[in-house]
């Protein structure tokens, strides 16, 4: 019996010692809001403050948290308006939101102790805990934010202000008038909404689209995650998927209809009401008016009659200048949970009598199960039992230290499968022969070989790209329940129908008979469209009574990815007496999923680009942005060096060779304006690169230093992008900032590496992603260029590798053609 005080109360855990305070808070005490995201004390996700001192719950044990004062973030959040949390809100600081208890505890801990800190003092207590989703400029100012409420209070939230409240829950079960609305009896909203929210603001961004058309406040709005239904398929995917930055371009048509559809009807139903003409009644705030008579009635007295109304198959929409909410800053809805610390992520879920697995998994890519004895794992306390997969053992206990600890005393003998002894020199040879071979011809204008061949100045350069991880916060996990004629599953997925349909096959029973309850997520960015873990848990259930959750370690999630594949490229170009382009050929080599996302909107005469496959055997999968963050880095690095070939500015060239693309102009002229192009401060060098990807066009100019050592600093980025049109601005920024982190993470550090058909990178200490002392300074700017709506979520993440590698051949005259550009020790490349 240990007794602490967590949050101001006394509390006692029956558990011994060396139990990790994280699974005492988590599992005894049920306070969710501490998150598991490494279990080794690097990622900082566990952070909780003792005796007012920040820790790692993780590897912190009771036996040192007894007698003393545990603060979580409930403890924060029981604290009216406490000023952290405020400023959080005021800054609008998550996306995903897992990683933000922790920064809001850390935050809270550094106020404590200085009053007034120092962005080196900011960078120092809030290093340790990492944000895959890249918030940290909206971290810094936040703290700051939140030391000035300490001296001079907070202030009242503003009408418009992101202390926005939401409707609470539902008063009753409501009327459905679409499968996305349903209309209660106080005239609040239900909006069901069918993808993912893993921190692309997507559920804010829907909700928007709906109020907009449905005539209602954004503030009467609740919006709830969809099951796996057809009625939610993605019109973009042709699937119920989040993924390809299609969140709101998906959406935009069919929920305005949904909302326009719903309003008619409950028009007709006031009209119907009144006996009037429905064109003398108008809908506004949630209630529907008869303006000649003063008459108003709200929905939620409408709803039944109009439920009986059929609904038009083409409502009326409202044109471009009537749109009131699109493009207008509002706050994020899901926000406040998120800053709190109340949202439930999938190993949030908490069942009844659930017991947790952890599985124990072939090394190497591919390998099997040839037997294994767990009677020494029998032994460990809370042990229930193992189940044998084709790729390993799962272990099924308690609670997940009991599943690790059993795990880890299994003996298990592997067929190593077919890809035994394969290693990172021979996966990157395969890959350069593939260079060498001829491959699919794509793009074909004019006769780009006979170009060259006849060119008195020809470049030519070979890049390449490595293998990467996605390394989410929140490792996978899925929840699920099998039962004889019915399967549950609780996960947070982006495809949630395929999770129903990998869940329906791992049961044994058909689709229909499959319920799954979706979750938030702590972090996607392509790795949660996949269905392995979900069919992993459905499997390990169908042998244990009740539920069980499987929860990934951190080692698990890095080793047995679904990576973005490497790839290499070469590229050959024509530059006239002129110095104009004339002829452009490259070949790429690599998995299928690298040969694609290729941008190459320069005037040309001669244009051919090859396409071969060359796949190692790696599983690859869908990573932030996918093949466009590989190919970008070859074409926009090339153009430079054409550029220099030319003696020209790589602006002036680029601008140059871009008289037929309009929009790739403007945001580069505008990125390049406010980052002061060509006039970076004394011992700092400017790179830039532009890119389309997902129909949007972004540039991103990157300012950085390289020092003696040969260790470079980013200190800005100025990012422009035109997205068409920018539903929600603020999540535009958010996304712009997030993309430059998650981009900077793989071009400085990403690259994951292999031995014996294996992945030797286990966790964030070997493979680091950005902290918030290394993230630089971003500056978004949003062009409307008249286009379709573009894409938001990935179309950051292209540009930003070539104009890192062009901005340091600014500062060294090296030119790095191969990422990441820092080796282990930090240095840049030879």
């Amino acid at each position: 019996m240990i007794e602490l005080t967590v949050n101001g109360r006394p509390c006692r855990v029956e558990a011994g010692d060396s139990r990790a305070l994280l699974w005492a808070l988590r599992h005894d005490l049920g306070l969710k809001g501490t998150k598991y995201g490494c279990g080794v004390g690097v990622c900082g996700a566990c952070v909780v403050q003792l005796d007012g001192r920040p820790v790692h719950a993780c590897t912190t044990t009771l036996a040192e948290a007894r007698g003393r004062a545990v603060t979580t973030i409930e403890g924060l959040a029981a604290e009216p308006d406490h000023p952290v949390l405020r400023a959080w809100l005021d800054e609008q600081v998550p996306q995903c939101g897992f990683c933000q208890p922790a920064q809001e505890v850390a935050a809270a801990a550094l106020l404590a102790r200085h009053p007034e800190p120092t962005e080196a003092e900011v960078d120092a207590a809030l290093g340790p805990v990492l944000c895959r989703c890249g918030t940290y400029p909206r971290i810094r100012r936040a703290v700051h934010r939140a030391a000035r409420y300490l001296r001079e209070g907070v202030p009242a939230p503003s009408g418009h202000g992101p202390a926005l409240q939401r409707p609470g829950p539902a008063p009753d079960p409501g009327v459905v008038l679409n499968p996305w609305v349903r209309v209660h009896e106080d005239d609040t909203v239900t909006l069901t909404v069918g993808c993912a929210e893993m921190g692309q603001g997507a559920l804010t961004g829907q909700a928007l689209l709906l109020a907009e058309e449905l005539e209602v406040d954004p503030a009467r709005v609740r919006v709830v995650l969809a099951p796996a239904h057809p009625d939610y398929t993605n019109p973009l995917l042709g699937r119920q998927v989040t993924g390809g930055s299609t969140s709101i371009r998906g959406a935009w048509g069919p929920l305005r209809r949904a909302g326009a559809a719903a309003r008619e009807v409950l028009v007709r139903a006031a009209a119907e009401r009144w006996e009037v003409a429905p064109n003398q009644c108008r809908a506004e705030s949630g209630a529907v008016l008869h303006p000649d008579t003063g008459r108003r009635v709200g929905y939620g007295e409408l709803a039944h009659r109009a439920v009986r109304l059929r609904a038009p198959r083409d409502p009326v929409l409202k044109s471009p200048e009537r749109l009131r909410l699109v493009g207008r800053p509002v706050p994020r809805f899901d926000a406040p949970d998120m800053v709190t610390g109340r949202t439930v992520y999938g190993q949030d879920v908490d069942l009844p009598g659930m017991r947790v697995a952890v599985v124990r998994r072939s090394p190497a890519h591919g390998g099997r199960l040839w037997d294994y004895d767990d009677a020494d794992a029998a032994e460990v306390p809370g042990f229930h039992r193992a189940v044998p997969l084709d790729y390993g053992v799962a272990v099924v206990a308690a609670d997940f230290p009991a599943a690790e600890a059993a795990r880890d005393r299994l003996r298990v003998d592997w067929d190593p499968g077919p890809l035994a002894g394969l290693g990172s020199a021979a996966v990157h040879r395969r890959l350069r022969e593939g260079l060498e071979r001829s491959g699919e011809a794509r793009g074909l204008l004019g006769r780009a070989e006979e170009a060259l061949g006849m060119a008195s100045r020809v470049v030519e350069a070979d890049y390449a790209t490595p293998y990467l991880a996605h390394m989410p916060l929140e490792p996978m996990n899925c929840t699920a329940r099998v039962e004889q004629e019915r399967c549950e599953v609780w996960v947070g997925s982006q495809a949630p129908g395929d999770a129903r349909q990998a869940a329906a096959e791992a049961a044994g029973l058909p689709p229909e008979r499959v319920q799954v309850h979706s979750a938030f997520l702590g972090g996607g960015f392509g790795r949660r469209l996949q269905t392995d873990f979900v069919r992993e848990a459905v499997a390990v259930a169908r042998h244990v009574e009740g539920p069980v959750q499987v929860l990934w370690t951190r080692a698990d999630d890095t080793r047995h990815d679904f990576y973005r594949p490497g790839h290499a490229a070469r590229l050959r170009a024509a530059v006239d007496d002129e110095d104009r382009l004339d002829a452009w050929w490259m070949r790429i080599a690599g998995p299928r999923m690298a040969l694609g996302g290729i941008s190459v909107p320069y005037d040309l005469h001669h244009y051919r680009e090859e396409r071969v496959e060359a796949d190692p055997g790696i599983p690859t999968g869908p990573w932030r942005s996918v093949e466009a963050s590989n190919n970008a880095f070859a074409i926009e690095s090339f153009v430079d060096e054409l550029a220099a070939a030319a003696g020209q500015d790589p602006l002036t060239f680029r601008l140059d060779h871009l008289t037929e693309a309009p929009r790739h102009r403007a945001v580069l002229e505008e990125a390049a304006q406010r980052a002061g192009w060509g006039r970076a401060a004394a011992g700092r060098h400017q790179g830039l690169a532009v890119y389309r990807s997902f129909g949007s066009i972004v540039a991103e100019v990157v300012e950085l230093a390289v020092d003696a050592a040969d260790r470079a600093t980013v200190y800005r980025v100025t990012v422009a992008i035109d997205c068409g049109r920018a539903v929600q601005p603020d999540g535009v920024r958010a996304q712009m900032e997030g993309a430059v982190a998650f981009a900077l993470s793989a071009t400085l550090h990403g690259g994951i590496t292999f031995a014996d058909g294996a992945t030797v990178e286990a966790t964030y200490a070997d493979q680091p992603i950005l902290t918030l002392p290394e993230m630089p300074a971003v500056e978004v700017a949003i062009l409307e260029g008249g286009g379709d709506l573009g894409g938001v979520g990935e179309p950051g993440v292209p540009p930003l590798a070539p104009a890192v590698a062009n901005a340091l051949h600014a500062a060294t005259g090296r030119r790095l053609r191969e990422l990441p550009v820092l080796d282990r020790e930090g240095r840049l490349r030879s």
